[in-house]
């Protein structure tokens, strides 16, 4: 039984080593919202809505080139993991549909739904990756968007929530990645 607990113990190393924790992808999905975020100051809000909504399609090839760069190893093919940490990472294309819907309803719910999503998605990365930052993260997205909805109004919080978003994982991008850095190093014999 120790055996099969070591072998996904390194499975589980070597997906955080292979993505550098996930920093790539807060790194450059933070620039995007923080992008819409100030845009969302003088476009329509049905065009930065539409904005918000594919953002991710400048951060995502982003992410993967920046990935490339800053992961220590590759995964190995025969990893148990891959295909979940796959599905985890392209669960939230799912909700584009129900974005469709609310952006047809009313387009000012798109960034706290956004963070909404944000905050479910990051949830399985915190044991993924084995911490609690992307459970912070995933709870500060949710509930702080939402607090700004509460204290700003929706219409009003919009532009902000979606610089929150941004900012948020800004800051969650060097700790992610120090810890993945901490992983590789005492995974390393």
């Amino acid at each position: 039984m120790s055996g099969n607990y070591r072998d996904f113990t390194l499975a589980r190393d070597e997906v955080s080593a292979s993505s550098a924790g996930g920093a790539p992808f807060l790194l450059c999905y933070g620039a995007t919202f923080i992008i819409t975020g100030i845009l969302a100051f003088f476009l329509p809000r049905e065009t930065s809505a539409l904005i918000a909504m594919f953002q991710g399609g400048i951060a995502l090839p982003l992410a993967f080139w920046l990935e490339r760069r800053w992961g220590t190893k590759r995964m190995s093919p025969d990893n148990p993991l891959t295909k979940l940490s796959a599905q985890l990472a392209v669960s939230q294309a799912l909700a584009i549909p129900f974005l469709i819907v609310v952006y047809n309803v009313n387009p000012a719910q798109i960034p706290v739904i956004l963070a909404g999503l944000g905050g479910v998605h990051f949830m399985p990365y915190g044991w993924l990756h084995r911490t609690q930052i992307y459970i912070i993260l995933g709870s500060a997205l949710a509930l702080g968007s939402f607090a700004l909805v509460l204290l700003l109004g929706l219409s009003t919080s919009y532009p902000y929530i979606l610089l929150f978003v941004g900012f948020a994982y800004f800051i969650a991008t060097p700790l992610v990645y120090r810890h993945a850095k901490q992983i590789v190093t005492t995974a390393t014999p």
